[in-house]
C-alpha cells in the first residue's frame, strides 16, 4: 500500500466562515436570524398559508408571489450554507463539542424554516387554480414556474399546517435525532486488531477499508473484529431504527400517503410503474452476479465466497495510487470527456474541497455536499491507495459537477431527487472504469473489472436486499417495535434471497443494518432504490454519449441542470428514455453483463 495516510488532504472551508466560534459566523447567524423574521412578517401580513379557496386578486397575489419566492431563495441558501460548514467539522470529528452544539442550534432554527416553508407549500398549493395567470404577472414566480408546479404535488401530501410545526419541532427530539445517535455512535466505535504481531484499537473506518486488504487472513480478522464491534452496540442502534421507522410510518399515514414507500416515491419524483420495472430487471439480473461471485471464489481458490471475501483485491497487478497519483489519473480520464469536467476535478483538489483521510471521530463511507454561498462542493472520501477508493473519488466529484451544473440557479430550483442525484457520479466512474480498463495490460484487468463489478453488486443484488429488509421492517414496525436480534435475522434473510447461492450462507453480514446510515435519514425512507436506479439511469445515459459524442454534452449539462424541477420519467423521456419500460432498465444491466463474461473468461 502506499504511504498515504501523512499526506491526505483535509477540507478547507476558511473562504466560507473563518471558524465556528469567529465574528463572520455569529454574523452569519444573525443574517439567518433577520432573513427569517422578515419572512415570518410576510407570512404574517399577507396571510400566507392555505386558503379556503383562490384569491380574487390575482394581480396583487402576484406581488406578493415575486417577493417572497425572492426572499424564500435567499434565506434556503444563506441557511443551506451554516449548514454544511457545521456539518463539516461534525463528520469529521464527532468529538467536537463545539460543533456539536452549533448542529443542535441550527436543528432548532430548521423549526422555523420549516413553519415558513409549510405554509408556502400549502399557499402555492391553494393558488394552482390561478397559478398560470399569476405567474403572467411576476416574472420571479414565471422562472420559477415548473419548481411551483411541484409544490403543488407535494402540497397535496402534508398536514394542517399546525400538525406540520408539531412534526417538525418533535423530530428535534425523536426521530430525528436517531440519525444523530447512529452516527455519533459508530464513528466513534472502536475495535482491537492484531495485524503483524501486534494489537492495535483502531476506529471502524479503518477496519472497515481492510475489507479490501490483499491477505486473506487481515481480511477476516478485520471482518470478525467488525462483528464483534458492531455487536457492542447494537442495542441503542436498534432503538434508533425503530424510532426512525415508527415516526415515518406514523408520518406517512398522517400525511395521506398510502404507505412510507409510496412517500419515498413522491419525494423521488417517481411513480410505482417505474419502480416495478426497475425492481424486475434487477431481480432478473441476479443470476448473472451470482456467476460474477462464483468466479471471484474460483479465482481466489474457493467453491464459495465468504462476506470477508466480497472486496478483495484481484489479479496479478494491484493497483494502488498515491494520492498525486489518483488525483492526475481523475483530471486526466474527466479530460477525455471534456475541459470543463478536468478543471472542475483540478480546482477541487487544488483548493483542498476533499477530506480523504480515514481517522478516529470520522464518518465512514463518502459524500458530497454543496456549498451555496460560494458555489462550491466539498466531498468526504476514506482514502487507503486502491482502484476502489480512486473510483469512490471520481464518483463524488461527479455529484460535484453536478453541483456545478447548478450554479446560479435559485434555491427552489436546485437540487435533485435522490434517484437522478446518481446521474453525473455514476457518469464520472464510468469515465474512469472504462478508460482504467482500456489501458491496462491484461494482467491488470481483472482487478479493475472486479472493482466495477463488486460496485454495481452492491447497487443491485444488496441494495435489493436493502430494499426488501427496510419493506419487512416498515411492515413489522406498524405494530411493535423490533429487536437488535430479529433486525438481524430479517437483514440475514435479505442476503440469502439475494444473493443465494452466489455467497457463501454461513458467512453473511448481520449488522448491514447498523451501519448504513441510510436507514436512520428521519426524511429520506427507502434512501436503497434510488442507487439502483442512479447506476442503470447513468450507465444508459454514458451508452447515448459514447454514441453521439460531443454534440451530447450540451444536453448532458442541461439535463443535470434541471433535475430540480420536474418529474424523472419526464426529464428522462427528453433523451428517448422510457424509465416505465424494462426495456430501458435490461438494456443497462446488459452492460453490466459483458463486464461479467469478460471477467468470468480471464484467468481461466
Amino acid at each position: 500500500m502506499p504511504d498515504t495516510q501523512v499526506k491526505l488532504p483535509h477540507w478547507d472551508l476558511s473562504n466560507v466562515y473563518k471558524g465556528l466560534e469567529t465574528d463572520d459566523f455569529e454574523a452569519g447567524v444573525a443574517r439567518l436570524d433577520g432573513q427569517l423574521t422578515k419572512l415570518e412578517s410576510l407570512v404574517e401580513q399577507h396571510g400566507i398559508g392555505r386558503l379556503e379557496e383562490p384569491p380574487s386578486d390575482v394581480e396583487a397575489t402576484a406581488g406578493v408571489l415575486d417577493e417572497f419566492i425572492s426572499l424564500l431563495n435567499e434565506m434556503l441558501m444563506h441557511y443551506g450554507t451554516l449548514r454544511a460548514y457545521v456539518q463539516s467539522f461534525i463528520t469529521t470529528d464527532s468529538y467536537n463539542k463545539v460543533a456539536a452544539r452549533r448542529g443542535s442550534e441550527l436543528e432548532q432554527t430548521s423549526v422555523r424554516v420549516d413553519r415558513i416553508y409549510v405554509r408556502f407549500e400549502a399557499w402555492v398549493g391553494s393558488l394552482a387554480p390561478v397559478l398560470d395567470v399569476a405567474c403572467e404577472k411576476a416574472p420571479v414566480a414565471c422562472e420559477h414556474k415548473l419548481a411551483l408546479k411541484d409544490i403543488v404535488d407535494e402540497s397535496r401530501f402534508r398536514m394542517d399546517t399546525e400538525l406540520e410545526d408539531l412534526a417538525s419541532e418533535l423530530l428535534l427530539s425523536g426521530g430525528g435525532v436517531m440519525h444523530k445517535l447512529q452516527g455519533t455512535v459508530t464513528s466513534q466505535l472502536k475495535a482491537p486488531l492484531e495485524r503483524d504481531g501486534k494489537t492495535e484499537m483502531l476506529p471502524m473506518t479503518m477496519i472497515r477499508n481492510l475489507a479490501g486488504d490483499p491477505d486473506e487472513s487481515v481480511r477476516k480478522r478485520a471482518y470478525d473484529a467488525e462483528l464483534k464491534a458492531w455487536e457492542s452496540v447494537r442495542e441503542p442502534v436498534a432503538f434508533a431504527l425503530n424510532g426512525v421507522k415508527g415516526t415515518a410510518i406514523t408520518l406517512a399515514k398522517r400525511r395521506g400517503f398510502d404507505s412510507v414507500l409510496h412517500a419515498s416515491l413522491e419525494t423521488n419524483k417517481m411513480d410505482e410503474a417505474t419502480l416495478d420495472a426497475l425492481l424486475g430487471s434487477m431481480k432478473d439480473s441476479f443470476p448473472m452476479f451470482r456467476r460474477f461471485f462464483r468466479s471471484k471464489a474460483a479465482k481466489l481458490g474457493k467453491k464459495k465466497l465468504p462476506w470477508w471475501d466480497l472486496l478483495a483485491p484481484m489479479g496479478k497487478i494491484e493497483l494502488e495510487y498515491t494520492w498525486d497519483e489518483a488525483s492526475d489519473y481523475i483530471v486526466q480520464q474527466f479530460g477525455t470527456f471534456s475541459d470543463e469536467l478536468a478543471d472542475f476535478a483540478r480546482y477541487a483538489f487544488d483548493h483542498n474541497w476533499i477530506d480523504a483521510e480515514p481517522r478516529d471521530g470520522k464518518r465512514g463511507g463518502a459524500f458530497c455536499m454543496g456549498v451555496r454561498s460560494v458555489d462550491e462542493s466539498r466531498i468526504l472520501a476514506n482514502f487507503d491507495g486502491s482502484f476502489d477508493r480512486l473510483s469512490t473519488l471520481a464518483h463524488e466529484l461527479g455529484h460535484g459537477f453536478h453541483n456545478h451544473c447548478q450554479k446560479g440557479l435559485p434555491s427552489l430550483r436546485r437540487g435533485s431527487p435522490m434517484t437522478l442525484a446518481e446521474t453525473a457520479s455514476i457518469f464520472c466512474q464510468t469515465i474512469v472504469f472504462n478508460a482504467a480498463l482500456d489501458t491496462a495490460p491484461a494482467e491488470a484487468q481483472v482487478a479493475i473489472l472486479d472493482n466495477q463489478l463488486v460496485d454495481a453488486s452492491a447497487v443491485i443484488v444488496d441494495i435489493y436486499s436493502r430494499f426488501v429488509f427496510e419493506s419487512e421492517i416498515v411492515k413489522r414496525r406498524e405494530s411493535a417495535e423490533l429487536s437488535a436480534d430479529e433486525f438481524c435475522e430479517l437483514m440475514l434473510d435479505a442476503q440469502r434471497e439475494t444473493y443465494a447461492d452466489g455467497l457463501d450462507m454461513d458467512h453473511l453480514h448481520p449488522y448491514m443494518w447498523l451501519l448504513k446510515p441510510h436507514y436512520y435519514y428521519g426524511g429520506y425512507n427507502f434512501y436503497n432504490f434510488p442507487y439502483a436506479f442512479g447506476l442503470l439511469f447513468g450507465l444508459g445515459v454514458y451508452a447515448i454519449y459514447l454514441k453521439e459524442g460531443a454534440a451530447f454534452i450540451p444536453r448532458y449539462k442541461e439535463l443535470l441542470r434541471s433535475t430540480g424541477e420536474g418529474k424523472a420519467a419526464d426529464l428522462a423521456a427528453k433523451f428517448g428514455i422510457d424509465i416505465r419500460s424494462r426495456d430501458f432498465w435490461n438494456a443497462s444491466l446488459a452492460i453490466l453483463g459483458k463486464q461479467v463474461d469478460r471477467y468470468c473468461e480471464l484467468d481461466k
